[in-house]
């Protein structure tokens, strides 16, 4: 045998529709990207996590200018296009996860804990450390 055999368990993708092969391909400079990330089993996985980190950390800058230039654009104050673009950055993922697990559940469960703890955490470390470290850092703490 030249190849890996694939038992009927496993899915063969004969055609592709039109939106996966365009999301294929809007993503694929992301998935070169991320691809240069090591395997955890390189280092017990520190310099996986480390390049990790740093990707995360360019691609949040990136996303920072392109939200300035936006509000620019549109004529929005920083505060108002910033509220509103993290806003919509830390609720998307969340409300997707949610839907996956509310469809692949039985009782939806798994779907209500992760709304409820993803705002907790969302309220409470997106509000809280923020207001928190600015009071320490103007002495009223």
């Amino acid at each position: 045998m030249l190849g890996p055999s694939i038992s009927e368990d496993n899915m063969i993708l004969d055609e592709v529709t039109l939106g996966e092969a365009l999301t294929h391909f809007a993503c694929i400079g992301w998935k070169f990207i991320f691809a240069c990330v090591p395997p955890t089993k390189i280092g017990n996985g520190i310099p996986a996590f480390v390049i990790a980190i740093t990707f995360i950390g360019i691609v949040t800058a990136i996303v920072g200018e392109v939200a300035t230039i936006l509000g620019c654009v549109i004529n929005l104050r920083e505060a108002v296009t910033g509220i509103t673009l993290v806003a919509l950055g830390t609720s998307l993922p969340d409300t997707f996860a949610s839907m996956t697990a509310a469809q692949t559940s039985e009782y939806a469960d798994s779907a209500v804990g992760n709304v409820t703890g993803s705002n907790s955490v969302n309220v409470f470390l997106g509000l809280g450390l923020p207001w928190v470290i600015a009071a320490m850092y103007n002495g009223e703490y």
